[in-house]
């Protein structure tokens, strides 16, 4: 029997995008989101102030940037940012993939 309140979601679909970087949504849980980041380049620095942020390396890996270390998420590596935390994104390599977990809504501010 199926349920049609089920959806399967291909992140290999979800993340073949050409070189340009790609972030959006591919599921809701509760009050948070599920998205999908393809990424070859580095993100601006940033904050959420009002939610944590939780990544996790699918595939090239994943360097976060902070403002006193850089931590190196490795293929199914996994960490959380808490909110107000100021961070940036990129590739080990030429391209990362990587799914973040936040709450829906959550802002982000760009920070220098």
């Amino acid at each position: 029997m199926q349920n049609s309140c089920f959806q399967v979601i291909s992140l290999s679909a979800e993340s073949a995008t050409a070189d340009a970087y790609n972030n959006h949504p591919i599921a809701a849980v509760n009050d948070h989101e599920v998205r999908i980041s393809v990424i070859p380049e580095p993100c601006r620095w940033h904050c959420h102030p009002d939610s944590d942020e939780s990544f996790l390396a699918l595939e090239g890996g994943l360097f976060i940037d902070f403002d006193d270390q850089t931590v190196e998420l490795q293929p199914g590596h996994m960490i959380t940012v808490r909110r107000g935390v100021r961070h940036r994104t990129r590739p080990v390599g030429k391209r990362s993939v990587n799914l973040t977990f936040e709450r829906a809504g959550a802002r982000s501010e760009a920070l220098l």
